[in-house]
């Protein structure tokens, strides 16, 4: 038997000036645990793989472009991280969360890899810039 618990709270968020961190209001309770993120390119692969999708059904580059309020060429930016090989794929989609400060890895160190079609070639760059990154926690294994 499933039996789902839910707890239900009123927490308010203001944000102190343009782009300024939300902080919760007096009286809201703080949330469990320590705050993370999806890291961005972790974000931009699984956007390229739902681009993928839509493609295939009859989207182009253009309309995708339009649809995210971006440039076609951003779109193809976001697209060639298809061309890195399965095991980077599914490495990217689970990269840890960011804790705090920026991503260890991002699109711009990425896209040199992905330009290479040797997957072997691809997973001993993946290795360098995972070890370059300080985290020890990036597997480059698959």
């Amino acid at each position: 038997m499933n039996t789902s618990l839910t707890r239900e709270c009123a927490v308010h968020c203001q944000r102190r000036g343009r782009g300024g961190r939300q902080h919760l209001q007096p009286g809201s309770e703080p949330l469990p645990g320590k705050p993370s993120r999806v890291p961005r390119l972790a974000r931009l692969m699984a956007l390229a793989l739902r681009f993928e999708q839509l493609i295939r059904s009859g989207v182009n580059y253009r309309q995708l472009a339009s649809l995210g309020h971006v440039s076609p060429a951003r779109i193809s930016q976001i697209m060639n991280l298809l061309q890195l090989s399965p095991g980077l794929q599914e490495q990217i989609l689970f990269l840890p969360h960011t804790q705090r400060g920026r991503d260890p890895i991002h699109l711009g160190k990425v896209q040199p890899i992905a330009a290479v079609l040797d997957w072997k070639q691809q997973q001993k760059m993946a290795a360098k810039l995972w070890r370059g990154s300080n985290k020890k926690h990036y597997r480059t294994d698959h």
